[in-house]
């Protein structure tokens, strides 16, 4: 038999997963993919056991658990000034990847195009070419990593259908100003075209900066799918709960497409998330400070490196230079860094289509002060 053609060449498994199976492979201290090695609120965990042993184990609702929809809407309103329909413009889906995927099959139809920027989430590309769509790359160049806007409106054309926009943005911590956003809101005034936002990084905005949220601006809010993650809040990513919310029109081509993904979302996780989240809204009011001291505490450490750094402006990644170190490129300097010091992290080209001439490696910084302690100790040797 011939078995049919592969719809995504070039695509294996994620740099995310290899590089952790190095580091197992190794032994070696993981700063490549983005998860923390702690836990989250006691008080969180313990409403999931109760939820568990009440019960609370058969199928939530399709759109989300009614209580953990209100929950977030109210956090919208509370955090951006936005009021959202809970029912009808909230949805909850197993991980922001379903919602990023659920949001691109939604609209995107053969012969759209839809405008990425490079260094680029690896899930983006492929979903656009699942659906049918071309993705459109345009490289943000280092070391600022700036949107060039001009460059953005000679892209546009009738097949635009979406901009894909990251902030903060992984992998390079970079973070959106209100200036970019206004330059946004004149480039897609007066057209069809729809914004999807990913904003799981949304509470972690460091030196004093506010999200610039979708959802602080109705002109943008209207066409926008915003999506988030309770995992990266609340240092629990193993649970795979996120949120798109976007309107009405918007949520129910979605919902299309999510009913037929995952259907639903763990029903005990999403009924603690909605307890705690009614419960205490104090915890993403203090993530800013609290991965910015982990931040700057792994800077320190690293400031007698041979690596060079601006620190991040969010997310809980580090992206340091590494060309004083070694002319390698940057893929085969991670493995070097394997070897030589036994820390892991991600080579920067592969989030580009083109990758531009740079010797940039991402860190995770999500873990705990001994962690960051030892690998830092170990980097600071080569």
């Amino acid at each position: 038999m011939r078995y049919p053609e592969t719809k995504l060449p070039g695509v294996g498994t994620t740099i995310f997963a290899q590089m952790s199976a190095l580091a197992q492979a190794h032994q070696a201290i993981n700063l490549s993919q983005g998860f923390p090695d702690f836990d989250g609120p006691e008080a969180l965990l313990a409403r999931v056991d109760h939820h568990i042993r009440a019960g609370a184990n058969q199928y939530a609702p399709m759109n989300g658990v009614p209580a953990l929809t209100a929950a977030i809407a109210a956090k919208v309103q509370r955090c951006y000034g936005r009021q959202v329909d809970a029912a009808s413009e909230v949805t909850v889906t197993s991980g922001a990847t379903e919602a990023l995927f659920a949001a691109i099959a939604a609209v995107v139809r053969p012969g759209d195009e839809v405008i990425v920027f490079d260094p680029a989430y690896d899930s983006y590309d492929p979903a656009v070419r699942l659906n049918g769509g071309k993705a459109v790359h345009l490289q943000l160049q280092p070391p600022a990593f700036g949107i060039d806007w001009d460059e953005v409106a000679r892209a546009i054309n009738p097949s635009t259908r979406m901009i894909i926009l990251n902030t903060p943005h992984n992998p390079i911590g970079q973070v959106l100003s209100e200036a970019d956003m206004q330059a946004l809101s004149r480039l897609v005034e007066g057209t069809d075209i729809l914004l999807l936002a990913d904003e799981v990084y949304e509470h972690i905005v460091f030196d004093g900066a506010a999200h610039q949220s979708m959802n602080r601006y109705p002109d943008l809010a209207k066409r926008s799918f915003v999506v988030s993650s309770f995992g990266k809040t609340y240092h629990t990513t193993g649970w795979k709960v996120g949120y798109c919310v976007a309107p009405a029109p918007l949520s129910a081509e979605l919902r299309k497409v999510h009913q037929y993904l995952t259907f639903s979302t763990s029903t005990p996780f999403q009924l603690a998330l909605a307890d705690y989240l009614n419960a205490d809204s104090s915890h993403d009011q203090a993530l800013p400070a609290f991965y910015q001291a982990k931040r700057d505490h792994f800077n320190a450490l690293m400031a007698d490196s041979r690596f060079r750094f601006t620190p991040a402006g969010g997310t809980y990644f580090q992206v340091m230079d590494y060309s004083a170190i070694s002319d390698l490129p940057d893929t085969e300097f991670v493995l070097c860094l394997v070897e030589q010091a036994g820390v892991v992290a991600i080579p920067l080209s592969v989030f580009c289509q083109q990758p531009p001439e740079m010797k940039l490696v991402r860190f995770c910084f999500a873990k705990n002060e001994s962690t960051l302690e030892q690998a830092a100790e170990r980097l600071c040797t080569i």
